[in-house]
């Protein structure tokens, strides 16, 4: 029998606004508080002249290059993803697809810059690489998973997401919705400063 689209959405619906949100320590933190962490990060990027880099793969992938558009053409942040298909297959070619995003992260994360890390499994070697890179180099990172509740990647953010989901549907379309709380979010404030300046 064909699933009906009301229970998928319904279903959808329960998994966001079930969704875990977890800080560095792993603490874990009511939705709301924990989605305004995530955005006082962005805004924070952004005071600072710093800027938010967006990794994934395949659909994650997807999610993180609209994140990205988002940010630069509607909050006017400075955004990167490192999806470049030459620079893609020239890393994993010569060093093997686990370094793709932990090289361009070394060469140009600075301290307080943020890195935005999704993967519907959270065991991704080369997003888990890159995070740990990024720390290293003082970032401030947020992550968005699913699949298994004790995947490695929700105990490595500053501020992590987890959707407690083993579909890659309901995952990632999740995934989507954070990044569209946050990127919407900054586009109402960009908006807001330049009607100030009317």
């Amino acid at each position: 029998m064909n699933q009906r689209a009301s229970s998928y959405f319904k279903c959808l619906g329960d998994l966001l606004l079930s969704m875990q949100v977890t800080d560095g320590k792993g603490i874990v933190l009511p939705l709301d508080e924990g989605a305004s962490k995530a955005f006082e990060m962005v805004l924070s990027v952004q005071s600072n002249s710093g800027k938010v880099m967006v990794i994934g793969n395949g659909g994650s992938a997807a999610i993180a290059s609209h994140m990205q558009n988002d940010l630069c053409k509607a909050a006017g942040m400075r955004a990167m993803v490192f999806d470049q298909t030459p620079l893609l297959t020239a890393l994993s070619n010569d060093d093997g697809y686990g370094c793709v995003y932990e090289r361009p992260v070394e060469l140009w994360a600075e301290a307080g810059d943020l890195l935005v890390a999704i993967s519907s499994s959270g065991k991704s070697e080369n997003i888990l690489r890159a995070v740990r890179a990024a720390a290293a180099r003082g970032c401030q990172i947020i992550t968005l998973s699913g699949f298994d509740s004790d995947n490695p990647l929700r105990r490595l953010g500053d501020v992590n997401f987890y959707v407690s989901s083993s579909e890659y549907g309901y995952v990632e379309s999740a995934h989507s919705v954070i990044t569209h709380f946050l990127t919407d979010h900054a586009m109402r404030l960009q908006r807001e400063k330049e009607d100030s300046r009317d």
